[in-house]
């Protein structure tokens, strides 16, 4: 079984924002692969389905992106899974819109809701970091983050988690090389 993560914060008022790339990721994977309702478990929503054969359990922390690790690790602990079984997609200020990288293991670069987990179950999980870009300066990162996509990232950022969504088996058989691969032809990267 996968834990397969999608950072965010809750409600409606953070839905369209850079910071909840992770929520519509796992979102558009849920749609796409037919999982079953959204429903609260492990401090969260989870959605029960399969990739390729493979179980999977959909997560959307509802702690807040400072506290995703608990969350997670509520989760993991109960499945008996640990760190390798656990997938994240999350906002990534270091790539640009429409940009999409594939790793595992490391440190949090700063992202808390990756601090948070790391705290919680250690560095070893995989990381699918959906680009966001940056605002050009540090001192204005809090509030890009906390704003809506503009439309022209839109057109990037869309196409891209409809293919994350779609590739996504993949992830789930742990092929994360032909992942990214698939994905970055789909997008033209």
């Amino acid at each position: 079984m996968k834990l397969i993560v999608g950072l965010g914060n809750p409600g409606g008022k953070y839905a369209g924002h850079r910071h909840n790339a992770g929520f519509m990721a796992v979102d558009a994977i849920a749609r796409r692969h037919g999982f079953g309702p959204w429903r609260r478990r492990f401090s969260g929503e989870v959605a029960e389905g399969r990739l390729t054969g493979e179980k999977a359990l959909l997560l959307k922390p509802l702690t807040y992106m400072n506290e995703s690790g608990r969350a997670v690790a509520q989760a993991a602990r109960f499945f008996k899974l640990s760190a390798e079984d656990v997938i994240v997609l999350h906002d990534e200020l270091d790539l640009p819109p429409g940009r999409m990288r594939v790793k595992t293991g490391g440190g949090h670069a700063g992202h808390n809701g990756l601090r948070s987990i790391i705290s919680h179950i250690g560095p070893d999980f995989h990381r699918v970091r959906i680009g966001i870009g940056h605002p050009g300066d540090k001192a204005l990162v809090h509030s890009f983050v906390l704003h809506d996509f503009s439309r022209q990232e839109r057109e990037l950022v869309e196409p891209l988690i409809e293919a994350i969504a779609a590739h996504a088996p993949l992830l789930a058989a742990g092929e994360f090389a032909t992942f990214a691969n698939k994905v970055h032809l789909e997008v033209g990267e």
